[in-house]
């Protein structure tokens, strides 16, 4: 079982700054078609400032700026062990390329089921703009798998 007293840690802030490719390159690979998600004047015509991310997106930025301090890992968990439980998204203001984005994740719960045969590790990660305005917050679980 994981130690719990893991709660309520905090990982040290992280910024990425959203680039033009990256949201074109990922609108592709999730099958978007709609235009303002790859060219720009559409983007303007619709009434953004420049391409706007993708919904699903905000999972991306974590990938682009990993959490440095590792705390899986401090964990004690065998990466070959894990599985992506869930996935979940609460949105605030739209993110648009040349945006910085701020990451924090905190450690907001551990629990077990099945008599510790599986270890839950709820993280949640909230997403800030250069304007300190949140864009969102996503809540990952990871399930580890014990024995």
């Amino acid at each position: 079982m994981l130690d719990r007293s893991f709660i309520g840690l905090e990982t040290k802030p992280r910024a990425v700054e959203v680039e033009k490719g990256q949201l074109r390159s990922f609108a592709a690979a999730t099958g978007e078609k709609n235009p303002i998600y790859f060219d720009e004047a559409a983007a303007r015509a619709a009434g953004h400032r420049s391409l706007p991310a993708p919904p699903t997106f905000l999972f991306c930025l974590a990938s682009l700026a990993p959490d440095g301090e590792n705390v899986i890992a401090r964990l004690g968990v065998d990466m070959g062990r894990v599985l992506h439980g869930e996935q979940s998204f609460t949105y605030g203001e739209p993110i648009h390329a040349g945006d910085t984005i701020t990451l924090k994740t905190r450690i907001s719960d551990i629990y077990d089921k099945r008599g510790g045969a599986l270890d839950f590790i709820v993280q949640d990660t909230e997403a800030t703009n250069q304007n300190g305005q949140s864009v969102g917050l996503t809540r990952t679980v990871i399930v580890v798998r014990n024995g």
